[in-house]
C-alpha cells in the first residue's frame, strides 16, 4: 500500500502573542503537557532569572534551575540535577544558551522541553540541535523538537536589540541556504525534501519582504513564526540542510578561527548570506538583502563586526572544512585568497553604501 501522507515533527503548541507568559501554566495543564505541575525550570542569571518572580506564581509545583551559561559541560550539569525529580517536562526560559542547554539536559533524561525563548537571536528556539561549547570549540547535538513554544511578544520587545535583529539575520540567510540546497540537488544530485524547502524558503522570505521593524508587534509576530518554521523545516529534513548553507559555513568559521571575537549568530549569518548570494550571481538579490540587513541595522561588511577583510577572506576560505560533505556555493567555486579578495571587492562596490 503507498504511503499518502506522513508525519510531521512538530510542536503540539506554538503560542506567539503578547502576553503569552501569563498564560504558561494553563497553557501546559490545557494540553496535557504537565498533568501534575511538576516542572523543571531551566533560567538565565539574566532575563530568566527577572522573569521568574512573574512566572513562579502560576507554576507553583515547579523546582528552578539557574544554569552558568551554554556549554556542554553546564547541559549535562542540570540534567544531573533534574535526574529523578519525576518532572512532567523541562521548561528553558531565556536566552539561546539556556534554551539549547535545556534541549540537551531534556533529552538526557528523557523529558519533553517547553521553549520560552526571552529573545529571538536564532531559529534554534524550535530546531532539533542544541549547540553547545564545548573543548573544542562548539557542537551541534541532536534532540528532539520542544514540544511547546510559548514566545511573549512584550518580553521579545523588552530584550536586548541586538540580539532579535540577530534573529532577523538567522532567518534571511534561509534564501542562501535553499539556494545552495538547489545547487547541490543540480551538481550532485542530492535530494531535496520540498515540504521543508517550502517552509524554510517562505520563513525567510517573509522576514525578508516585510516592510516592519523590531519595534513593531506585527513584525515580530512575523519573525518568531519565522523562526519556528525554520526549525520546524530542519525536523522535517531531518538535519540542517533548509537552514543552513555556506551563510552558516561562514559563521561556523568565524567561531572557530576567532572564539573570542565571533559576532552574534544571526549577524555572521546574514553577513555569509548575502555575500553567498553575490558569489552565486545573484547581484540583485545579494544588494537588496543587504539593503534590508542595514535596515535592521545588521552587519553587511566584516568591518561592521570588528573584522578586517582579510580575516573575512580567511573565514570564507576556510568555512567548507566546517561542514564536511555539505556542498554549497563555497566548495562549488572553491575559491582561494586572491579570488575572495577579487569577489569581496566587487561585493562591496555592488550593495553600495
Amino acid at each position: 500500500m503507498p504511503v499518502l501522507t506522513r508525519l510531521i515533527p512538530s510542536p503540539v503548541v506554538v503560542d506567539i502573542r503578547a502576553g503569552a507568559l501569563d498564560d504558561l501554566g494553563c497553557v501546559l495543564a490545557d494540553e496535557r503537557i504537565s498533568h501534575s505541575g511538576k516542572l523543571a525550570v531551566a533560567v538565565s542569571g539574566g532575563s530568566g532569572a527577572r522573569l521568574r518572580e512573574r512566572v513562579a506564581p502560576s507554576l507553583p509545583g515547579a523546582d528552578w534551575f539557574e544554569v552558568g551559561g551554554g556549554t556542554l559541560d553546564d547541559a549535562i550539569e542540570l540534567a544531573g540535577a533534574m535526574k529523578g525529580g519525576h518532572y512532567d517536562a523541562v521548561v528553558g526560559l531565556g536566552g539561546g544558551k539556556i534554551i539549547d542547554c535545556a534541549k540537551f539536559a531534556a533529552a538526557r533524561v528523557g523529558l519533553p522541553l517547553v521553549a520560552v525563548p526571552t529573545n529571538l537571536a536564532h531559529d534554534g528556539l524550535c530546531s532539533p540541535v542544541a549547540t553547545l561549547d564545548n573543548d573544542a570549540g562548539r557542537g551541534s547535538y541532536g534532540v528532539p523538537n520542544p514540544i511547546a513554544v510559548v514566545i511573549d511578544l512584550d518580553v521579545i520587545r523588552a530584550a536586548p536589540a541586538r540580539f532579535v535583529r540577530a534573529g532577523i539575520g538567522d532567518a534571511v540567510s534561509n534564501v542562501s541556504a535553499i539556494a545552495d540546497w538547489e545547487l547541490a540537488n543540480r551538481v550532485k544530485g542530492e535530494r531535496i525534501d520540498g515540504l521543508a524547502a517550502a517552509m524554510a524558503r517562505q520563513a525567510g522570505e517573509a522576514v525578508l519582504r516585510h516592510p516592519g521593524g523590531i519595534g513593531d508587534n506585527e513584525f515580530l509576530q512575523v519573525l518568531a513564526e519565522a523562526l519556528v518554521l525554520s526549525g520546524i523545516a530542519m525536523s522535517v529534513s531531518g538535519d540542517s540542510r533548509p537552514s543552513s548553507g555556506a551563510c552558516h559555513e561562514i559563521n561556523h568559521a568565524f567561531d572557530l578561527l576567532f572564539p573570542q571575537r565571533a559576532a552574534a549568530h544571526g549577524e555572521q549569518c546574514g553577513l555569509g548570506a548575502a555575500f553567498a548570494m553575490y558569489l552565486r550571481g545573484a547581484h540583485e538579490e545579494s544588494a537588496h538583502m543587504a539593503g534590508v540587513l542595514r535596515r535592521h541595522g545588521l552587519p553587511v561588511l566584516p568591518e561592521e563586526i570588528g573584522f578586517t577583510p582579510e580575516e573575512f577572506f580567511r573565514a570564507v576560505e576556510f568555512a567548507p572544512q566546517t561542514r564536511p560533505g555539505r556542498y554549497t556555493i563555497l566548495e562549488h567555486l572553491d575559491l582561494k585568497t586572491d579570488q575572495i579578495k577579487d569577489l569581496y571587492a566587487d561585493y562591496v562596490k555592488a550593495i553600495g553604501s
